[in-house]
C-alpha cells in the first residue's frame, strides 16, 4: 500500500515540475519572439535611417558642386570686371596725359593768339603785307585753339566714360555691402535651401572664417527671420542647417537671404 502512494506522490511531483518548467519555457520562448521581433524593426529602422542619410548626403553633394560651379563662375565674371577695371583705369591715366598735353597747347595758341591781336592793334599804318600775314597766321591760330578745344571737349567726355567704368565695380561692391547692412564681421548670402531636408548652402567658408557648430542670424530687409547652424564648412561654402523653432510661423528662408555671425552687430 505505501509503494503506489510513493508511486502517485512522485507523479505528482513530476507533473509539477513538468508544469512549472513548461511555463517557463513558454515565458522564455515568449521573451525571445519579442527580442526578435525587437531586433528585426531596430534593423529596419537602422537601414531606414541610413538610408535618409545616404539620400541626404547626395542631395547636399548634389547643390555643393551646382554651388561650385555657380561660384567659378562668379570668380570668372570678377576677374573680368578686374581686367576691365585695370583697362579703363589705363585709358583713363592715358586720356588724362593727353587732355594735360591738349591744354598745354591751347594755352600756347592763346598766347600766340594774344601777341598778334597786340601788333595789329599797334599797327596805325594802313595794312601792308606784314600786317595780312600777322591776320592770316592770328586765323590760323584760332582756328587750331577751336580743334584744341574740340579735342578737349572729346577727351572730357572718353575720361568721364572711362571714369564711370572704373568706378562701377567699387558702386556694385558698396551696394552689396549696404545690402548686407554695411557692418564689419563675417557675413554672407544664402545660395541654396533644401527644404525638404531643412539645410541651407552658403557662399562663404573656412576662407572667412567660419566654424561648423556656430550659429548664425538670418536677415532679410534688415530684418531678423531665423537662425541656422553650421553643420558643415568647405573652403568657399558652407552647409548649415535651418533651426525651425526660431522661424515665425510660415517664413521659410530663402535664397538671396544675408546671414552673419550670431551677436554681430547688425
Amino acid at each position: 500500500m505505501n509503494i503506489p502512494r510513493t508511486l502517485i506522490g512522485a507523479s505528482a511531483l513530476l507533473l509539477t515540475l513538468s508544469a512549472v518548467f513548461g511555463l517557463l519555457i513558454h515565458q522564455r520562448t515568449s521573451a525571445l519572439r519579442a527580442e526578435v521581433v525587437q531586433s528585426g524593426l531596430s534593423r529596419k529602422l537602422a537601414e531606414q535611417l541610413t538610408a535618409r542619410r545616404e539620400k541626404d548626403l547626395k542631395a547636399r553633394e548634389a547643390i555643393i558642386a551646382a554651388t561650385s560651379v555657380q561660384f567659378d563662375q562668379t570668380k570668372t565674371k570678377m576677374v573680368s570686371a578686374e581686367s576691365e577695371l585695370l583697362k579703363a583705369q589705363t585709358e583713363g591715366d592715358a586720356l588724362q596725359a593727353k587732355l594735360r598735353a591738349s591744354e598745354t597747347e591751347i594755352t600756347g595758341l592763346q598766347k600766340r593768339i594774344a601777341e598778334a591781336e597786340s601788333k595789329l592793334t599797334t599797327n596805325v599804318a594802313p595794312p601792308h603785307p606784314s600786317a595780312a600775314e600777322l591776320q592770316a597766321q592770328l586765323d590760323e591760330a584760332r582756328k587750331q585753339v577751336d580743334a584744341a578745344e574740340q579735342e578737349k571737349a572729346m577727351l572730357a567726355d572718353k575720361i568721364k566714360s572711362a571714369g564711370e567704368r572704373r568706378t562701377q565695380p567699387r558702386e556694385t561692391e558698396k551696394k552689396r555691402q549696404s545690402d548686407a547692412g554695411g557692418n564689419p564681421g563675417i557675413r554672407g548670402t544664402v545660395l541654396a535651401v533644401n527644404q525638404a531636408y531643412n539645410f541651407v548652402v552658403l557662399d562663404l567658408g573656412g576662407r572667412q572664417g567660419v566654424e561648423p557648430n556656430s550659429e548664425m542670424l538670418v536677415l532679410r530687409g534688415g530684418t531678423l527671420i531665423g537662425k541656422i547652424r553650421i553643420s558643415s564648412v568647405e573652403p568657399a561654402t558652407a552647409i548649415g542647417d535651418i533651426i525651425t523653432s526660431s522661424l515665425a510661423r510660415g517664413v521659410q528662408v530663402q535664397p538671396g537671404d544675408i546671414v552673419v555671425y550670431a551677436g554681430t552687430n547688425f
